[in-house]
């Protein structure tokens, strides 16, 4: 069984320069998901696709490979993720390494462990991908907005009286990975499906760090994380 992991980073983050080979807590963000993919000892190959010639020096001395260097035309601030595993996957079948499934893992993922990986591999089989979600801590279905005028309305008035426990529970993705066998991403299909499983993750373990703010928070929790393995 071949499997692949692709790490998408860039290099021109905006909101926080250079945030996928910053460095966090001693070593450059972008290590912690090579590290955990090393770990699970899942992967044929471990590929980090970047632009960047400072990023691939920095995935190589982390363990990572990268065989090629991604086009400008997906490397810009409107390229999905979506379109930069196909231009991963695109070029392993070239190079006639077509793998029987593949891995996405966000550069920014330090809570991201090698148990998380391996629980992943295991709910894709029987589905046709899997990947990380975690809970809203707080029922969805009492949402607010606020209206035209500057007030306050429910998005689903009906439910102001509900009880919490009566209420389905809600996730989001929490952007760390995203297993596909190759056969469903070569046909372009939605993650976001009920062919997907979701490994669900406790809050502690999730972060999207996108803003300078929300590094702070990453900080934060990684500390705490650490101070109660001591």
């Amino acid at each position: 069984m071949r499997r692949v992991c692709i790490i998408p980073a860039r290099g021109g983050s905006k909101r926080i320069p250079r945030k996928n080979i910053k460095p966090f807590f001693g070593q450059p963000m972008i290590g912690y998901s090579i590290r955990a993919a090393v770990e699970s000892g899942l992967f044929e190959r471990i590929i980090v696709s970047t632009d960047d010639a400072e990023i691939a020096e920095v995935a190589r001395a982390c363990g990572a490979q990268t065989p090629f260097v991604r086009p400008p035309e997906l490397a810009n601030d409107h390229a999905g993720t979506g379109a930069v595993m196909a231009h991963a996957l695109d070029w392993l079948i070239t190079q006639g390494e077509r793998p029987d499934a593949l891995c996405c893992l966000y550069a920014t993922a330090p809570f991201l462990t090698a148990k998380r990986l391996i629980e992943g591999w295991e709910a894709l089989q029987g589905k046709r991908h899997a990947f990380s979600v975690t809970s809203y801590a707080f029922p969805i279905q009492r949402a607010l907005y606020v209206t035209p005028e500057g007030g306050v309305a429910m998005f689903q008035p009906e439910h102001r009286m509900t009880r919490s426990q009566d209420l389905v529970p809600a996730y989001h993705d929490a952007a760390q990975f995203y297993w596909s066998w190759t056969e469903a991403a070569l046909k372009g299909e939605d993650v976001f499906s009920i062919h997907s499983a979701p490994v669900i993750l406790p809050r502690t373990e999730v972060v999207d760090i996108d803003t300078p703010e929300d590094w702070e928070v990453a900080e934060q929790m990684f500390a705490a994380l650490r101070a109660s393995e001591k």
